[in-house]
């Protein structure tokens, strides 16, 4: 990020060197997730994240594009190219995509008021997620917005737009099931840091207003598969 970025802590963003390491380095930094926020209530900017990956696994692309809350279009945008930092290990996901993503946000010219992660914050075996992850290193207000379940229950929300059911784990309630568009598969919604389960639902549906995925992870998305292609071409 620019220099008006929050500061990132050397400690926090460091890649463990084993498994053991990193669940510990989750483990002091998950009392550290605000989850009540209220977050920004009128966001002016809000940037997606997401992370592309080679087929033989050794270079990702990962992408952060900042909207314009209002009228959603891109206003700017980073790309970070690099090696995966961590071992596919679930649960602790995050290692592998945050130096890349860091490298991403440090490149950007405009602060977003909040992030948006293609993956989990709460939702998460030891309740921290990507979004959490990233929420305490910037210290900027994030939600993770995921295709598919980690953790937990749910019933099916109805079929409406703005639909949505309690996912829970474990008897808490770690996120929502929520219904995007009519009729389409819900999404999973968590509170990543600094913000409330409550207006994480509000920011997504504000930027749903014709698909099922957020603009944010729309755009994102495009912009690694697009620097993924582009950098394997000049390999």
């Amino acid at each position: 990020m620019s220099g008006r970025a929050a500061a990132v802590s050397g400690r926090a963003a460091a890649v463990p060197g084993s498994v053991a390491q990193a669940v510990a380095v989750q483990e002091e930094l998950r009392p550290l997730v605000d989850l009540v926020g209220p977050g920004p209530g009128a966001p002016a900017t809000v940037a997606g994240l997401d992370v592309a990956y080679a087929q033989g696994g050794d270079l990702l692309a990962a992408a952060v594009t900042v909207l314009d809350a209002r009228t959603l279009e891109v206003v700017d945008s980073a790309v970070s190219l690099g090696e995966p930092a961590f071992d596919y290990v679930p649960g602790l996901f995050a290692f592998r995509e945050l130096p890349a993503l860091l490298g991403a946000l440090n490149r950007l010219s405009v602060l977003p008021d909040l992030l948006v992660c293609d993956g989990h914050g709460l939702a998460h075996p030891r309740r921290f997620g990507l979004a959490c992850h990233l929420g305490v290193v910037t210290g900027l207000p994030a939600i993770g917005v995921g295709k598919t379940p980690l953790v937990g229950t749910w019933d099916p929300p109805a079929a409406g737009r703005g639909a949505w059911s309690p996912l829970r784990d474990g008897g808490d309630v770690v996120g929502r099931v929520l219904r995007t568009q009519d009729g389409v598969k819900p999404v999973f919604v968590s509170v990543g840091h600094r913000m409330s389960l409550a207006n994480a639902t509000a920011q997504v549906l504000a930027l749903t207003p014709r698909y099922r995925l957020p603009e944010t992870t729309r755009t994102a998305d495009r912009l690694s598969r697009g620097a993924l292609a582009s950098a394997e071409q000049t390999d």
